[in-house]
């Protein structure tokens, strides 16, 4: 360490879950420690993290990753990085210096922390070397896909296909998507007289997991939270002992994506048609190597609005095209066929210039995205968060921040409360947040300052859900209210919350999405009508789905592990979602899309139509009476078989792991579903098992930090067989919280 500048007064204490609490002699000294305990704890998650970002991920863990590794090279994430972390250095050395401290640490520990992780031994990786800008990359390469731009490729392909009028039929917060419950109970309403902020985000669960208990203290601050392994600080949640804050994702649209035309000129580089007429793109070609096969060297290009991350690989007599235009492009709409010109009058030899623009173009999708556009990615908040002492301080500090674009909930022991959105949305054209826009219209431009941020007042309680609400005016798809509305209603209940009593509120497996579903099912029975227009539907049930139905119609609507009643229903549900996929109203969005692979998750019909059900059931172009039948159907097919099981026996857990483990049977069962407080996601129709989950729960106690709760679905270490690999899992799986412990003397100091 001396050889950084960095004394030797580091004190890493653990508690009894291997959570880290770390002190040290001033801040810069800190973020080395954190670096380094995470480094020691996570050192082959990081690497993974460090390898996602440059997509170089392939190298080691083979050609299942090149769809990951081009996109990352072809979208810029590393290159952004570096001009954010410069940036960084001229307009705030300061925040950069504790930047390079905590990457200092990183490097000191990655060699120790790799001995002790086998992953590294199993895929033949060394430990490499973290660069100042690597945090800031990791950190793009966490959020790039937060907004969930893809989906306006999924728009693009209903408008296509279905039909312009469908284009927002599907709009929903599917698996694509992240989202979070947070809330926050003033004074008023808790036993202690101080407030509570609580919540979960929800994530795709991963081992290890995507957040980390710590407490970093100094005499500048001492704050315990949830961070980001690779990140210094605590960017989401936090509690320095006078002030805590929290966040979900505010579901703001902030990327755009703009139809390019490009075209090769003779000293092979490439222009691109703007509103200005062709101007010169950046290119450059990378190679990504490939364990166990061929590298593979992809075209980077890069126009005025962005890097280019779809049809760079389309130009016309090229190996990948076939010498052929893009799948699907006569059909992207009348923009599409506007041949571009020079400028010049319109003319014969204009017209003969725009004939061979068209034979010699191609096009593509370009990216724009606020980091990329500013060279600002907001990190110059961590530190300002750290040494928050009220609401006005963190309200200040988040000024800075740039993605993602969160809502935010704090409170102060002073009684100050906040709740506003945090982040940079760029003002544009209504159409930049809905599909691919030309990229030669001006009219699809940003504006130079970004859209104003709403706030709003704590009246008793605040919910932020990821429900359409504080942040609607910066987005276009939100999450269906329910849980938003169930957290409000139970937290309504009572004016004498305690940090024991609100984590009731985490376990809530309440089902508010299954009663479109129910009342069609109600409908299936009986001599009943169907919906509006469609005349009445005769009954037409076996016995069996009689049964069924009864079965669903007194079944309580929580989804709780042990409940054959919420197995029935997911059953049903499976049943009605494959039924409505194959319904001939969908036809056309049933062919792949052209995009690549990366991108599949967004663009798959089934998770579409499971996600929307409740939209599909009561509008959309599968006719009043076809739903009725669907339902009806879905009935006598369950009636048929086997009784379905409990929830929890087929609702299984299922992280995504760099290396997956083979003994899948380890996965226990899970209560809750997407839409319950305790979100579980599935994809129903097709699976059962949950990807994406509560990543972390936290309580944050205003009265007394010591009463305050933590957990992570699995524990403080990412190294298998450590005692603290999974310890926490069973609590987690209880909805239980883990104390949070700040009294140095109940701590075990770490020796060497």
């Amino acid at each position: 360490m001396d050889g950084i500048g960095v004394s030797v007064s580091i004190e890493v204490y653990r508690d009894a879950w291997g959570v880290p609490h770390l002190r040290a002699a001033d801040q810069d000294e800190l973020a080395f420690a954190q670096g380094r305990v995470t480094a020691r704890d996570r050192a082959w998650q990081l690497e993974v993290e460090r390898h996602r970002a440059q997509g170089t991920t392939a190298a080691f863990l083979g050609a299942a990753e090149l769809g990951w590794d081009t996109f990352a090279r072809r979208s810029r994430l590393a290159d952004t990085a570096r001009r954010c972390f410069e940036r960084l250095e001229r307009e705030d050395a300061r925040t950069a210096a504790w930047v390079r401290a905590y990457v200092d640490g990183v490097n000191d520990g990655l060699a120790e922390g790799a001995g002790r992780a086998p992953e590294f031994a199993e895929t033949g990786l060394a430990p490499g070397r973290w660069e100042p800008w690597t945090p800031l990359a990791v950190w793009l390469t966490t959020h790039i896909l937060f907004a969930g731009f893809p989906t306006k490729l999924w728009r693009e392909e209903v408008a296509r296909r279905l039909g312009e009028e469908w284009t927002e039929l599907f709009a929903t917060d599917g698996p694509g998507t992240s989202g979070s419950n947070g809330w926050l109970v003033a004074g008023g309403r808790t036993a202690s007289g101080a407030a509570l902020v609580a919540g979960d985000p929800h994530r795709f669960i991963e081992a290890p997991g995507v957040y980390q208990q710590i407490r970093l203290a100094c005499p500048a601050y001492d704050v315990v939270g949830i961070a980001v392994p690779g990140i210094p600080g605590l960017a989401h949640f936090g509690h320095t002992g006078p002030v805590a804050w929290a966040i979900t994702n505010a579901m703001s649209d902030y990327q755009d994506l703009y139809r390019e035309r490009l075209r090769r000129l003779p000293d092979g580089g490439v222009e691109a048609y703007g509103p200005e007429g062709w101007r010169p793109a950046t290119t450059h070609t990378e190679t990504i190597e490939v364990a166990d096969g061929e590298p593979v060297v992809v075209e980077v290009i890069e126009t005025e609005r962005g890097p280019v991350i779809i049809g760079t690989d389309d130009e016309p007599g090229s190996a990948a095209s076939g010498g052929s235009a893009p799948e699907g492009a006569a059909e992207h709409g009348a923009s599409r066929d506007r041949a571009p010109q020079n400028g010049g009058p319109h003319d014969q030899t204009s017209q003969d210039h725009a004939s061979r623009d068209r034979d010699s173009a191609w096009e593509g999708v370009a990216l724009r995205y606020p980091p990329r556009v500013t060279g600002q990615l907001g990190f110059e908040v961590l530190p300002a968060l750290l040494r928050a002492r009220t609401v006005a301080d963190v309200d200040t500090a988040l000024d800075g921040w740039v993605e993602p674009v969160n809502v935010v909930l704090a409170a102060d022991t002073g009684g100050g409360l906040l709740h506003r959105v945090a982040g940079r949305v760029p003002v544009r054209h209504r159409a930049n947040s809905l599909r691919i826009v030309p990229a030669w219209d001006p009219a699809h431009a940003w504006e130079d300052a970004p859209a104003p941020l709403p706030r709003a007042e704590v009246d008793g309680h605040a919910v932020m859900a990821n429900a359409r609400g504080l942040a609607a005016p910066l987005g276009i798809e939100f999450a269906p209210p329910h849980r938003a509305d169930r957290i409000d209603a139970l937290l309504g209940a009572s004016a004498d919350w305690t940090p024991e009593s609100i984590t009731a509120v985490h376990r809530d497996t309440d089902n508010r999405s299954a009663a479109r579903l129910l009342a069609a099912v109600a409908r299936a029975g009986g001599s009943g009508t169907g919906q509006a227009g469609s005349g009445p539907s005769p009954a037409g049930l076996s016995p069996a789905a009689s049964a069924v139905r009864d079965r669903l119609l007194a079944w309580d609507r929580r989804m709780d592990a042990e409940s054959t009643g919420a197995g029935l229903y997911a059953a049903v549900r499976g049943a009605v979602v494959r039924r409505f996929a194959a319904h001939e109203a969908f036809a056309a969005l049933r062919e792949p899309a052209p995009y690549p692979e990366v991108f599949r998750p967004w663009l798959a019909l089934g998770p579409r139509v499971a996600y929307a059900l409740e939209t599909l059931l009561v509008a959309g172009p599968v006719p009043a009476a076809d739903v009725d039948r669907i339902v009806r159907e879905a009935l006598d097919e369950v009636g048929a078989g086997e009784p379905p099981a409990a929830w929890g026996v087929t609702h299984r857990l299922a992280p995504w792991q760099a290396l997956p483990d083979p003994d899948d049977a380890q996965w226990p069962g899970l209560a809750g579903d997407h839409d319950c407080v305790l979100s579980t996601s599935s994809v129903p129709g097709w699976t059962d098992r949950s990807a994406r989950a509560s990543a972390a729960r936290y309580v944050w106690d205003l009265a007394d930090r010591e009463r305050s709760g933590w957990i992570v679905p699995f524990g403080a270490s990412g190294v298998p067989g450590d005692p603290h690999h999974r310890d926490q899992l069973p609590l987690w799986l209880r909805g239980d919280l883990a104390p949070v412990t700040t009294d140095w003397q109940n701590l075990t100091k770490e020796q060497g």
